[in-house]
């Protein structure tokens, strides 16, 4: 089938190309055939975008799907309590049904959005992978490996069971998820590399979230946090640390001698109290991507309302406007979380040959208007009511405040407010 979205403006975020231009956007079936000035060809479906923007659809770097009914629980907790106190026991009463519903609701909150993809790290595979399955959304998942719960043998099986099930569906591919350095033994940190590696798969790890865990590292280690991560083994891994809070310069030095990204999650941090990333130096070594965490710490996954704060934060956390752009900040969340996720040779930039995980944004909105620089408008202005249409694998799942999907949007809400109920 041939898709064609005409008439316009594209922010292809692919090197060589002008930062934006008119295009046709010509898809065949799941993939992007033609970037043309005026597409005449054959086509079964054309999607008119007069006065609209098209970027590639937006990728979370790091983030909980099933802590859906956690919005808003965190006001005054430190990362500790949040964990020990509320996050913790709660999740131990959840049910499979519990967790798949508020994976649902996650995934059509990003949809809904501009977000086509991300990387996730949670609990009870098979509630999460039905989820994203049923949701058509694309997705880096890993399971939650820790052992202080007692349950790290079962991690390593049921993993082994949901990835042989799932790795042949073209929207699901995998990583190897121990939750941190914290909650796992040595031993058994050293066994998620190794189970990585075999099944070539990266390695996405919770890691220096705030100087209190950075502490804990060094003492239980007795070395520092990177060079504790190279005892692991877990340099010889394409790897994605989420947060990195705090990363001396000689731990980012090496770390640029590995396939290492970083995922700044800025508003989970501030929520949490742990501190501002310093990308503005990170960037320099290693790939930085965004992401949002769960709702339990970022309230929103609104990628949009991410990207702004990560841009206004560099500069004032450094009392520079120069040190960070807003495209620098597009780019964290779509070619260089595609980069992250080992997935940037199909998404992530508008290029013949990637898959079509397109979002077509509508500006004629007052929040939008007057636009007087196209990128600062995405960046610092854009809200969800802005998102046109949602398109992953040349699916449109999302057009006009309508979900293309089998469900019904207030079952999903209603089964939401249960669990919240229940769990009070």
């Amino acid at each position: 089938m041939i898709k064609v979205i005409k008439n316009g403006i594209a922010v292809t975020m692919a090197e060589g190309r002008p930062i934006y231009e008119k295009l046709d956007i010509v898809i065949e079936d799941d993939t992007i055939k033609e970037l043309v000035d005026n597409y005449e060809g054959p086509a079964d479906i054309i999607e008119y975008a007069n006065k609209k923007i098209i970027i590639p659809g937006l990728i979370n770097g790091h983030s909980h799907h099933g802590m859906a009914m956690f919005k808003g629980i965190n006001d005054n907790l430190t990362l500790d309590d949040w964990l020990n106190k509320k996050i913790w026991p709660i999740e131990n009463s959840l049910t499979e049904e519990d967790i798949y519903y508020a994976t649902l609701f996650s995934c059509m909150e990003m949809i809904k959005s501009g977000c086509t993809c991300t990387n996730e790290m949670y609990i009870n595979n098979n509630a999460t992978l039905k989820a994203f399955k049923d949701m058509k959304i694309r997705c880096l998942y890993g399971s939650n490996f820790m052992d202080i719960n007692g349950k790290g043998e079962e991690c390593f099986t049921d993993y082994k069971r949901v990835y042989d099930e799932y790795k042949d569906n073209p929207l699901i591919n995998f990583s190897v998820a121990p939750h941190s350095l914290y909650t796992c033994s040595k031993e058994y940190l050293r066994r998620c590399s190794d189970f990585a590696l075999e099944l070539n798969v990266p390695v996405h790890i919770h890691f220096c979230e705030n100087e209190n865990e950075v502490n804990n590292i060094k003492r239980d280690y007795n070395m520092n946090p990177v060079d504790a991560l190279e005892s692991l083994g877990f340099l010889r891994n394409k790897l994605i640390l989420a947060h990195g809070t705090f990363i001396s310069d000689e731990g980012l030095q090496k770390l640029s001698e590995h396939d290492v990204s970083i995922s700044h999650n800025p508003i989970s941090n501030l929520d949490l109290g742990c501190g501002i990333a310093d990308i503005s130096k990170y960037k320099k070594y290693v790939n930085i991507c965004l992401g949002t965490d769960g709702v339990g710490s970022c309230n929103t996954l609104n990628m949009f309302y991410h990207m702004s704060m990560v841009d206004l934060l560099q500069k004032g956390f450094h009392k520079d406007p120069t040190v960070h752009s807003s495209y620098e900040t597009l780019k964290m969340a779509t070619i260089n979380g595609a980069k992250a996720l080992g997935l940037d040779n199909i998404i992530g930039s508008i290029e013949v040959g990637k898959k079509a995980d397109l979002v077509v944004l509508d500006l004629e909105h007052t929040t939008t208007l007057p636009i007087t620089d196209l990128i600062v408008d995405i960046v610092h202005n854009v809200h969800s009511n802005n998102i046109y249409m949602t398109m992953i694998n040349g699916e449109i799942v999302y057009k006009n405040n309508m979900l293309y999907l089998p469900f019904m949007e207030m079952e999903i809400r209603d089964r939401i407010n249960s669990i919240v109920k229940r769990m009070n």
